[in-house]
Parts: C-alpha cells; sequence; structure tokens
C-alpha cells in the first residue's frame, strides 16, 4: 500500500517534468499523514531547487472536516456543488479535497505579492502545489521548533512573525494552526508554511480565536528567550485595526 501511494503522488508530480517546469524528482523532504513535500531540481529558474507539496486524496486535511474552520467556507461555491460537501458524497468529497488544496495554493499567492514571507506558489495542478523551496543543495530549512537562537534574534524573529500575522490579516487571511513547527528557519528571515486551514475573517466566525491560538502558540516558543508579550492584547489590537480597516 505504501509504494502504491508512493508512486501514485509521483504520477502526480511527473506533470510538471512533461511540461518543463522540473527536470526530476530528487527526494523527499518531509512526509505526513496529510501529503509529501518532494525536493525537484529544474534548470529552467534562476533557483535550481523547487518543492513539490503533493496532497493525498484519501487524506483530506484533518481540518476539512472541522466546523472551526469550515465555517464560511462554502459562500462561494455553486449550490450544487456545496450541497454535495456538506452531504459528503464521493463528489462531495473530491470538490472539498481540491477546494483545500486551491486554497492553499491562493493564499500562498496573496500573501507572496503582499511581501510576507511565505514560500513563493509556481503552480498547481491536482493535487500538487508547486512552489519555492526553503534551504539549500545539502538540506531544506529546519522548523524553527528545532532551532536554538540567541536572545536578540529571538527577539527580532518574533517581531517579524508578529508583522506577518498583521500583514496576513490586512489580506484577509488568519492561519489557524501557526506555530513554531510550520515555521522554516533561514538566517536573517523566518518562512511560514502550511496554509490550506487558513481561513477569511470576513466570512469565518472563529477567526479571532484562531488569531489569539496562534498568537499564542508563537509566544509559547518565544517565551523560552526571555520574550515576554500579552498574546491576548496583541490579538485583540489587531483584530480592532483590522474592523476599523486600519492595517
Amino acid at each position: 500500500m505504501g509504494q502504491n501511494r508512493d508512486n501514485e503522488q509521483l504520477e502526480a508530480v511527473s506533470v510538471f517534468i512533461d511540461q518543463g517546469l522540473i527536470d526530476e524528482v530528487l527526494g523527499v523532504v518531509k512526509s505526513g499523514k496529510e501529503a509529501t513535500v518532494y525536493c525537484c531540481s529544474t534548470s529552467g529558474r534562476s533557483a535550481p531547487l523547487l518543492a513539490a507539496k503533493v496532497y493525498r486524496s484519501r487524506n483530506v486535511r484533518r481540518f476539512s472536516n472541522d466546523a472551526v474552520y469550515t465555517a464560511g467556507r462554502q459562500r462561494q461555491k455553486h449550490r450544487r456543488e456545496a450541497r454535495a460537501i456538506e452531504n459528503r458524497s464521493r463528489f462531495g468529497r473530491e470538490a472539498a479535497f481540491e477546494k483545500w488544496v486551491a486554497d492553499e495554493y491562493e493564499t500562498l499567492s496573496i500573501l507572496h505579492r503582499a511581501g510576507a514571507d511565505v514560500p513563493e506558489p509556481i503552480a498547481m495542478s491536482g493535487p500538487v502545489i508547486m512552489m519555492e523551496y526553503i534551504g539549500d543543495a545539502e538540506e531544506p530549512a529546519p522548523p524553527l521548533s528545532s532551532v536554538t537562537l540567541g536572545r536578540d534574534e529571538a527577539d527580532g524573529l518574533f517581531r517579524r512573525l508578529l508583522r506577518n500575522i498583521e500583514l496576513a490579516l490586512a489580506c484577509d487571511r488568519v492561519h489557524g494552526d501557526l506555530s513554531a513547527f510550520n515555521v522554516l528557519y533561514r538566517p536573517g528571515a523566518p518562512c511560514i508554511i502550511d496554509f490550506p486551514q487558513a481561513v477569511d475573517p470576513r466570512f469565518n466566525p472563529n477567526a479571532l480565536a484562531l488569531l489569539e491560538r496562534d498568537i499564542e502558540n508563537l509566544h509559547g516558543y518565544f517565551a523560552r528567550y526571555g520574550i515576554r508579550a500579552d498574546p491576548g492584547h496583541i490579538a485583540r489590537d489587531l483584530w480592532g485595526r483590522f474592523l476599523r480597516s486600519e492595517l
């Protein structure tokens, strides 16, 4: 079963080889229950490496059945599609899966254009998002959770991540699952990843609670370096400025 699953994923990535976007798949960067990230070589771009994130259709994101994240997501769907997703028919499950992948690509595109610290999205096809590879030829960038920082660097990174949260909110996005585990570390700049569950605060009634939790999670990591802040106050201040269109 595992081998068949890997073959299915590699076949999905091969579309980009046929298109000439990548030359070959070099290996696995990260493998989880919901998706596998592959490192791919390319000779047609300035950067020699790209990352292919391949979702598994049988394991639609754990967020996809959680009302906290799905609230408000049906607003732009065709009535038949929305009804099928709600009823969890086969067509509905396929539509929901495609929507989660497309939502991540759209969010990455919006945030990257706005100057946020996220991977540049390159292309999307089926269950695959091709994006900027974060790291170098030797190894991928590590998650922030596995890095030891100096006090001054920690303070600067915390402030920069808060600025990214603010920038995302100004772009009508709340990450919703942010922590040191989905922030990649690279000298001088973090890189925030994993956005399929991101919510639109204009429509999701749980957005403020998710925003507060994102900030609390980050503060929990940086507190070990002596960083002291009030996550609730920060979240409420951002939310107030969002509501007043001041971001």
